[in-house]
């Protein structure tokens, strides 16, 4: 119904954390607020990220102390949905080199799986994941086992992680590295892929979840992945602009302005008059143009927008951008 909230229709939010909770260490204004009042709805939380290097509880510690409900069981990290995978592919007791830190080494533990420390010991599989005491020699002990034919799964592949001193490489620098030694490609559990999303869905016991994130290449991604309704909010990295040209695989569900908005009906987007209409804006396409009637700053015209373009552009391989074409309307 058009006056019921949005959260309404959902048993759970799978949130992500950096630019949805918090940016650097504060919290975005209004989101502690609107995720203590999902229990009062009656939905369930759950955050999820691809960091596999904190733990749980050392992640939702952080998290009370801005104000956001959270315990260690709430936290699904990358390490754990990893090791998840991995015990999925590998009889109970297997030998498991571990390129990573001590929580991917607890990981692999509880998932009854043998830790072993190098290629030598002949281990029946490889986890990877990010640590900053990583060396050449480690990496090399993984190149190793991985030649050998050992089953290979990566907790991420993220490229660059932000530090205080500026961009670093990430995880996917290091598999890229063992990757190009041996030629083979790993299974990866992290965003964007699938793994993780159904893991924190598994965990709650979530049938009809819905991932909120900032970014369509890792949040929207793998929320789409895991086959999942998805929410991008604008209070990260991704825009109103790049969800328009998203490619099909990165487009959301909804798109708000901010975690709040959950709790408000999400307006009726209808087809109308060879476009679509959203609110009182209006959008429709004319070859590589979009025509769209309203105000840039009011989320109903991005809201109209997308559904044109994206009706008339259903498989794009890649992220294609519309020559934007406006008519403001008062109060549009």
């Amino acid at each position: 119904m058009a006056d019921t909230s949005l959260i309404a229709g959902y048993d759970a939010v799978l949130s992500d954390l950096d630019g949805v909770v918090y940016a650097g260490p504060h919290a975005i204004p209004g989101a502690v607020e609107a995720l203590q009042r999902l229990e009062g709805a009656g939905v369930q939380l759950a955050y999820v990220t691809n960091n596999a290097s904190r733990s749980s509880e050392t992640v939702a510690a952080h998290l009370r102390e801005l104000g956001a409900p959270a315990t260690a069981e709430t936290v699904f990290g990358s390490a754990q949905a990893g090791a998840e995978l991995l015990a999925g592919q590998v009889p109970a007791g297997a030998t498991v080199l571990v390129t990573g830190s001590v929580w991917l080494t607890e990981q692999v533990r509880e998932q009854g799986l043998v830790p072993v420390h190098s290629a030598d010991d002949h281990p029946d599989a490889v986890i990877q994941g990010f640590d900053p005491g990583l060396g050449w020699k480690d990496l090399a002990e993984a190149a190793f086992a991985v030649a050998r034919g050992a089953v290979w799964v990566a907790t991420n592949t993220d490229m660059s992680i932000p530090q205080a001193r500026g961009i670093a490489p990430g995880n996917g620098t290091l598999v890229a590295a063992v990757a190009a030694a041996t030629g083979r490609t790993p299974m990866v559990a992290g965003k964007p892929e699938a793994p993780l999303f159904l893991t924190a869905a598994r965990h709650l016991g979530a049938q009809t979840p819905l991932v909120v994130g900032d970014r369509l290449d890792t949040d929207i991604l793998g929320g789409n992945n895991a086959g999942f309704a998805t929410a991008m909010v604008l209070t990260g990295v991704d825009t109103p602009q790049t969800a328009l040209a998203a490619r099909t695989a990165e487009r959301p569900t909804y798109l708000l302005a901010d975690l709040d908005a959950l709790y408000a009906p999400y307006p009726v987007i209808e087809a109308s008059d060879g476009g679509y209409a959203c609110g009182s804006a209006t959008a429709r396409v004319s070859g590589d143009t979009l025509e769209i009637s309203g105000d840039s700053s009011n989320l109903d015209s991005w809201r109209a927008a997308c559904a044109a373009w994206w009706s008339a552009r259903p498989d794009e391989q890649n992220a294609t951008a519309p020559v934007l074409s406006w008519t403001v309307t008062p109060g549009g």
